[in-house]
């Protein structure tokens, strides 16, 4: 079905052709260059310095947004900034946390001129689609699904200190990516669904890095046999492959979108230009799709559910040996059991959110359980639409009555189920869900309690086949049912005239911020010192730490709003005791500097051979070792929270995402990589002494020469600081961006 190519191509004639000779001038005629193009305001075609046409953030993010903002100088807000409210809109958890949020949420929007969706409304991408969208433009978001590529809209999720930089009228400053073409042929067979595109493609591309920081751009006859639904559902799954943004061909189904939106003036003509040069090309053959399921702990372990069915046995036992090496404690998930008489059993099901929730999924899956009903046994169905004008669609269709008297449950607009804050499974469960991710914990799961559910990923037809055969596991494409009728999509904005405030261009400085006892500003955060000694909190040697790890999605990010609260939660799920370690090096620096140097630091600085005067110049801060960390959210408090608890630095053989290294630098803490054949055999408790490292990071010096201080003596170790722009330097020398805005810098 796919076939990867990592040759470059170029598109002539409308097919994909072997590239003789690189031409930057072919680069150009790709439509993701022309768009990154026209936002650049640099001069270098290799160095692109963006400003983006409007900004979307959801009440996990925009609360620190503002408050970074509003600490670096904020007046208003200079482009359309979206607030919505999907993922604390349960206001159960924590008291009066979420709501004093949401509340905080629209008093910005009126003090700087902003967009807010009150909760349940709508997802936070579903209404960027719905009204930010258009042909040609590009969508900054401080969330990772930030993938409007089907409507002709580059997106690109961050975390929130790039968000602040837009705020600030500042730039997104990266190198020219690049490009690989998508080339769609065929139709999908009855029964496959977008989910079952998308997993196939995470699983051919995840691993091996093929698509990783690229933008990849669809294009091929086969798009026109997608229907607007299919072609978003694949769109917002390309984050999962680790691309930095995506872009597809647009044509008169994307132009019916515009229209049926309200929104005509919205949509124009994209297409590459013939001989349009790219890196690398993937082949999907539509029509050889199956239907799919991604078993735990990620997208990418995507199998066909025929051979899943067929090798149930050998595929449960060997993804539970790989749960086993990837969760702490002991915890097992046990995934054997959910074999009975030969077929899989499953607990659950959710169709939700920005990937699952559309339209077109939810009718189909009401077409395959129509005259069916899901049971009285253990196995549950629950629905969640992406926005209130789709729900009252599902409701004026007949959809909505149809699956709830088979006997689903619909529940609010809500991103809950994506991360662990709703409809959380019960211990050692099984769910199947279309959403977005699998990732241990982010299903609410708490490990180092001793609980977990596992999460496959599957298609909301695959979902609804399954629920039809009372959660025996089983795919759309394997049973015979009636497609649902072609109806024309009616989009009612009315329910957004009425309760979005849209405050864009008329920001009211006089109003106050409404802040409830929760939100609390950033602490104060030091530059960086002339040398650098860092104490390993923590060291993971999986082959990837998600953000979810480092710090855990769910009733956690109730707090997200105060750093100090919510840095208690840091690691909690993969390592319980980093909190207490960081802890204790911050408070042995605070010590310290108020001279009471702790007897284990001053045999540290006598085995260093440090000066009174070196050891004057030396800041003492925790770090973690990660094999591959920041695969998953765009969240900052991925990198905040190990800041606020005093960590200095990351290190890391490589970084999983672009995201997480810019949440690294932005918040001060040094991107360390160690070289390709570094095994980093060092331990919790050792310490990594880098002399003269402010030098190093003026200077652009890429080599940094440390020495690492075990229990059996003083090691070399090569860290690399590579790719640090200007900006990037002065904010790691500054501190952190706050500091950076602080002191006039970037405006």
């Amino acid at each position: 079905m796919i076939k990867l190519n990592k040759n470059a191509a170029i598109l002539k004639n409308g097919l994909p052709c072997p590239a003789k000779t690189e031409d930057s001038q072919d680069r150009n005629k790709t439509m993701a260059y022309r768009i990154l193009k026209d936002h650049s305001n640099s001069h270098d075609a290799d160095k692109l310095t963006i400003k983006f046409d409007s900004l979307i953030s959801h009440d996990i993010t925009y609360v620190g947004v503002i408050q970074t903002a509003k600490a670096s100088g904020l007046k208003s807000f200079p482009v359309p900034y979206v607030l919505t409210n999907c993922h604390n809109s349960l206001c159960a958890v924590g008291g009066t946390i979420n709501e004093d949020d949401h509340v905080f949420g629209l008093s910005a929007a009126k003090k700087y001129g902003g967009i807010y969706v009150p909760a349940n409304v709508a997802v936070i991408h579903q209404y960027a689609r719905e009204m930010m969208t258009g042909s040609g433009r590009m969508i900054l978001g401080s969330d990772s699904h930030t993938r409007y590529g089907a409507m002709g809209t580059m997106g690109i999720g961050e975390g929130g200190p790039e968000i602040v930089k837009q705020l600030l009228s500042n730039t997104y400053d990266i190198k020219a990516p690049e490009v690989v073409l998508v080339y769609l042929t065929g139709t999908p067979p009855k029964g496959v669904g977008p989910h079952d595109i998308a997993l196939a493609l995470c699983g051919a591309v995840y691993e091996n890095g093929f698509v990783k920081n690229k933008v990849l751009e669809f294009c091929g006859p086969g798009i026109k046999n997608l229907p607007m639904d299919f072609r978003i559902g694949i769109d917002v799954m390309t984050t999962e492959t680790t691309c930095l943004s995506s872009i597809w061909e647009t044509d008169s189904a994307v132009e019916e979108y515009y229209a049926a939106h309200g929104r005509p003036e919205a949509y124009k003509a994209l297409s590459p230009v013939d001989g349009a040069y790219y890196d690398s090309l993937i082949e999907i053959d539509l029509s050889s799709a199956e239907a799919m399921a991604a078993l735990p702990f990620h997208p990418s372990k995507a199998y066909a559910i025929r051979e899943l069915k067929e090798n149930a046995g050998d595929i449960l036992r060997q993804t539970e040996k790989d749960a086993e090496k990837l969760l702490s404690g002991d915890v097992r998930l046990s995934l054997c059991d959910k074999l009975k008489d030969g077929a899989i059993v499953v607990d659950q099901g959710i169709i939700a959110g920005c990937s699952g929730g559309m339209y077109d999924n939810i009718a189909e899956a009401a077409a395959i359980l129509k005259g069916r009903d899901i049971g009285d046994g253990y196995f549950s169905l629950s629905v969640y639409p992406p926005s209130i004008p789709v729900n009252l669609e599902l409701i004026r269709s007949g959809v909505q009555q149809s699956l709830m008297e088979s006997g689903a449950l619909f529940k609010s607009c809500f991103c809950g189920p994506c991360f662990g804050a709703g409809d959380v499974p019960a211990n050692n469960a099984l769910s199947i869900r279309h959403t977005t991710r699998n990732f241990a914990n982010r299903e609410g799961a708490r490990p180092s309690d001793g609980q977990i559910a596992g999460v496959v990923l599957m298609d909301a037809r695959s979902i609804a086949a399954t629920a039809a055969n009372r959660g025996v596991l089983t795919g759309a494409d394997e049973i015979d049912y009636a497609l649902p009728e072609k109806r024309e999509y009616s989009f009612d904005r009315g329910v957004y005239e009425k309760r979005v405030y849209s405050g864009f261009g008329n920001p009211l400085p006089n109003k106050e911020l409404r802040m409830g006892p929760n939100i609390t500003e950033w602490p104060e955060i030091p530059p960086l010192a002339e040398n650098l000694l860092l104490k390993l909190a923590s060291v993971i040697h999986d082959s990837v730490t998600t953000t979810d790890e480092l710090i855990p999605s769910g009733e956690t990010s109730s707090y997200r709003s105060n750093p100090l609260k919510l840095a208690s939660f840091t690691l909690s799920r993969r390592d319980p005791a980093y909190v207490d370690r960081a802890k204790e090096t911050q408070m042995q620096e605070k010590s310290r500097r108020e001279g009471k140097t702790a007897q284990e630091l001053s045999e540290v600085f006598s085995k260093l051979s440090l000066s009174k005067a070196e050891i004057e110049k030396t800041a003492l801060a925790s770090t973690i070792y990660a094999r591959r960390p920041g695969d998953g959210s765009a969240r900052e408090q991925a990198a905040s929270c190990q800041r606020v608890l005093g960590a200095g630095a990351n290190i890391c053989r490589e970084f999983a995402t672009k995201r997480y290294r810019s949440n690294c630098i932005n918040w001060g803490m040094l991107p360390f990589t160690t070289a390709a054949d570094e095994n980093f055999d060092y331990e919790t408790g050792d310490y990594v002494f880098i002399p003269d490292i402010r030098k190093a990071v003026e200077s652009g010096t890429t080599e940094i020469k440390a020495q690492v201080l075990t229990v059996s003596g003083i090691k070399p170790l090569s860290l690399y600081l590579e790719a640090l722009t200007e900006d990037d330097r002065q904010i790691l020398l500054d501190g952190c961006l706050m500091n950076y805005y602080a002191a006039g810098r970037g405006k």
